[in-house]
């Protein structure tokens, strides 16, 4: 074989070959089967494929970490290189990831995911980089309501007195404080205990976390409420980032990119399954919610939290979008 063909047939051979293999390291606080974890495995596929073998992500699975909060840290330090956390873990005071956790923001998933998809989206993810944060992109965190122990919710009112398990947020703690009830800054991990001893005695979230927590066995009462769309997001260690080519950084955003619509199929699929579940475990599914309530004791706080032209203006796009 001449000499040409061998090295063209050689440099064809080491192209292929994976160079500087990089796992990066991943945190997801929900089981393998939840729609975030799942979006994980696929944006993992991706990277694989892509690069020929050169990258891929290690997931690190449930229990693998305390709280949100505590994740950002390890990404901001670059402990871990990425995860998938709720935005209310980064919604620092004039912050425009704020925005996205107010209540009664976002008309309909539909419109949080136009929204998010689009330019409003796009900037709240640039700004984490103030952070040291690369904001990948959002997942459906679906509609939040409430859910509690010893009685139905039914209106704002229901809630004063009761001590409620909110998120690592200024936000809603302030929230759970213009609806009366008492704040209690619970890691997720620990809500099931806290509301088995009685330290809570009511949460709030999503159909796919009341169940794939087992909350559903604990505080039977479920209220559509439905007070908040806030997203997760996808966020990478800046100080990492920084480290890596161009191409890998678009190697990964774009995977980031196509792990999002699979990921929404797999949230509506399991959104509906999770309330089927609910239902056939005798679960009480409040009805007659008063969601008005809700929102006339809640949007008064957004001049409290909206407080430059920036985030007014984020606002006032969202809330004018058709």
């Amino acid at each position: 074989m001449p000499l040409a063909r061998v090295l063209c047939t050689l440099g064809v051979l080491l192209a292929a070959m994976p160079a500087h293999a990089r796992e990066f390291r991943s945190a997801e606080l929900y089981p393998a089967d939840y729609p975030t974890a799942q979006a994980m495995v696929q944006m993992d596929r991706l990277i694989r494929e892509r690069s020929a073998g050169r990258g891929g992500i290690t997931i690190l699975g449930h229990g693998g970490h305390a709280s949100d909060t505590e994740t950002v840290a390890q990404v901001r330090s670059g402990t871990l290189d990425m995860a998938r956390v709720n935005i209310s873990a980064l919604d620092q005071r004039g912050q425009p990831a704020v925005v996205p956790a107010l209540p009664f923001l976002f008309r309909s998933t539909a419109h949080m995911r136009r929204i998010l998809d689009g330019p409003v989206g796009g900037e709240i993810l640039a700004s984490l980089e103030d952070q040291g944060l690369v904001g990948l992109c959002f997942y459906d965190a679906g509609p939040r309501s409430f859910y509690s122990v010893s009685r139905p919710i039914r209106t704002a009112a229901d809630l004063r007195g009761m001590k409620v398990r909110v998120q690592p947020s200024g936000l809603w703690a302030a929230a759970m404080r213009k609806l009366g009830a008492e704040p209690a800054p619970v890691p997720f991990d620990d809500v099931a205990r806290a509301l088995q001893s009685g330290v809570i005695e009511a949460a709030d979230n999503n159909w796919p976390s009341y169940v794939a927590s087992r909350h559903y066995n604990i505080a039977r009462y479920f209220s559509p409420t439905e007070h908040s769309m806030a997203p997760v997001v996808l966020i990478f260690s800046k100080r990492v980032w920084d480290g890596l080519s161009r191409d890998d950084q678009a190697l990964i955003r774009g995977a980031a990119r196509d792990s999002v619509g699979p990921m929404r199929k797999l949230w509506d699929e399991y959104e509906a399954s999770s309330r089927r579940t609910v239902e056939a475990a005798g679960g009480e599914i409040v009805a007659g919610v008063d969601r008005k309530s809700f929102a006339d004791a809640l949007l008064p706080l957004y001049p409290t939290v909206i407080d430059s032209a920036r985030l007014r203006s984020l606002v006032s796009r969202i809330q004018s979008d058709d």
